[in-house]
């Protein structure tokens, strides 16, 4: 993946005056996602295999599953595991199925792999992961154990927005799947 300035929202955009902000030779590469139409994400482009757009009937479903799971798409002769990402997280509301086609991030592990179905992406950004901080979520929730931290960004000066880190590795290997 390669940085696009094209590619980001342009409430994304800062221009490196926040410190969480950051240019390619002091970064990492993200990509920047939301989950619903509200809270975004972000996961390190180094744990990502590829990013699929696919109409849901590419989707096959498989019965006696965690309801967690949508089914299985067959991409390149491999099959990848669906999840709606929202719902693993713990969010009541599941993915939205009046899009034609869903954004689907495929994470691999040890040769698992795992498509993340979610709301919509915004793009690639240069971040810094010393500035992320602990997540301050209020209760115990299906998410505490999947996010590494958090940035807090500042889209136009006057209000801050959340940009919480995912850890790939724990969503892959969380027993969620077997619930």
């Amino acid at each position: 993946m390669t940085p696009d300035s094209n590619q980001l929202d342009p409430a994304a955009t800062n221009q490196f005056s926040d410190p969480a902000l950051s240019s390619p030779a002091e970064g990492e590469l993200f990509l920047r996602f939301f989950v619903t139409s509200t809270d975004e994400f972000a996961l390190g482009a180094t744990g990502i295999h590829r990013i699929i757009e696919c109409s849901q009937d590419r989707i096959t479903p498989i019965p006696n599953v965690s309801p967690l799971l949508l089914g299985t798409l067959n991409e390149q002769g491999r099959v990848v595991w669906i999840a709606d990402l929202a719902h693993f997280l713990g969010y009541p509301s599941t993915l939205n199925a009046d899009k034609p086609e869903i954004s689907v991030i495929v994470v691999e592990d040890q040769g698992t792999m795992l498509g993340l179905a979610i709301n919509r992406i915004v793009g690639t950004q240069w971040l810094n992961p010393e500035a992320t901080r602990m997540v301050a979520i209020g209760t115990e929730t299906p998410m505490n154990p999947l996010v590494k931290g958090e940035w807090v960004l500042s889209t136009d000066g006057s209000q801050a927005v959340s940009l919480r880190l995912l850890d790939h590795l724990a969503v892959i290997r969380s027993a969620r799947w077997a619930a």
